[in-house]
């Protein structure tokens, strides 16, 4: 298959007040908005998309700025957008037009920062369902996504077990490991306890070196030493610094561009909380309670989210089945190589 760059036809962008909204934690705000991009014919079956820790509702993009999964969604890609409207959700706590900690508190006239409640996945997946009731779409085709946006179409089949056709879940676990919980505590903790970070009252997060560092610890995970070695190759920028250096610096230095660290920090938090057999008994019993076909992807070099635990995920759902992509890239498998894997989405989607 070979993938044409995506068309973005009808796209829009654009953001939703969903009202008053109460958190898993009891919390309620009175004003709570959604962004979201919307592609494809508008009447077509709607196909929703969950971003990752980092990413955004832009999972196409325009023409000029190409999103995430603009390989994987456009004309006659395995998410066709001839055939498909696709929607994609900032998720609540985000930070790129969705409410969260960076949102002006209208009656403080000040951001939420920290006086923000707290996120879980499943606050996510249910704000979600009220902006698409706001747009009123009362059911979808299918829901997909990856890594946190995975964690999301996981409560998606047990809180709205009705609303879709199919879940796709890609390089996510049905809940965090004691091992991802421990990078995300590293990540945590350099931001917290850089002096500017100042109790989550920064001014900017350009002073924030901690979450430089986070961001590094972070992407050591997201690929793998295979990988690593046939990039860079010890090669060296200077006598003083290796291009693997380099390379981490560069994107320490480009998070704090484009995402604020208090919403990365919720959600981290909203991660390490992940786990379908919360209040549910364990996830073992929650995964024979999905009523549709349920498809999982792993990838191989995955540090974060094993083949094993996602395949005998698998096969506990009543309709489950597992693909297992080799690949050099690990987690971020999900996110590259779509000429790989993206026919297999494509068949079951159709």
């Amino acid at each position: 298959m070979s993938l044409k760059n995506p068309v973005t036809c009808n796209r829009t962008s654009d953001s939703i007040e969903i009202g008053p909204f109460t958190f898993d934690s009891g919390e309620k705000l009175d004003q709570v908005e959604l962004a979201y991009e919307r592609v494809g014919p508008v009447k077509a079956p709607v196909v929703l998309v969950c971003h990752a820790l980092t990413g955004n509702q832009q999972a196409v993009g325009p023409m000029t700025s190409p999103g995430w999964w603009s390989g994987l969604i456009g004309s006659d890609a395995p998410i066709d957008t001839d055939r498909f409207q696709v929607i994609t959700f900032n998720v609540l706590g985000g930070c790129h037009g969705s409410t969260g900690p960076a949102s002006i508190n209208p009656e403080t006239k000040e951001p939420y920062r920290l006086d923000f409640p707290s996120v879980t996945i499943r606050d996510m997946v249910n704000a979600q369902h009220q902006a698409l009731q706001k747009l009123g779409i009362h059911h979808v085709h299918a829901v997909a996504g990856g890594s946190l946006g995975g964690m999301q179409v996981y409560e998606w089949g047990l809180l709205y077990p009705d609303f879709m056709e199919k879940l796709f879940i890609l390089a996510a676990t049905p809940y965090l490991s004691d091992y991802g919980i421990a990078f995300n505590h590293i990540g945590a903790r350099a931001i917290q306890d850089d002096p500017h970070y100042n109790a989550g009252n920064y001014t900017s997060n350009e002073s924030l070196r901690g979450f430089e560092i986070a961001r590094m610890a972070g992407m050591v995970t997201y690929r793998s030493n295979k990988l690593f070695e046939q990039r860079f190759d010890r090669g060296q920028q200077t006598p003083t610094q290796y291009e693997i250096q380099s390379y981490l610096n560069y994107q320490g230095e480009k998070i704090k561009q484009r995402f604020d660290a208090n919403s990365y920090l919720y959600l981290l938090s909203a991660m390490n909380h992940h786990d379908i057999g919360r209040g549910r008994e364990h996830w073992q019993k929650a995964a024979a309670h999905y009523h549709v076909p349920v498809y999982t992807m792993s990838f191989e070099h995955d540090l974060l989210y094993p083949q094993e635990v996602m395949a005998s995920f698998s096969q506990k759902v009543p309709q489950g089945e597992h693909c297992h992509i080799s690949t050099d890239y690990g987690h971020d498998g999900f996110l590259v190589e779509f000429e790989r894997w993206g026919d297999w989405i494509k068949e079951r989607l159709d």
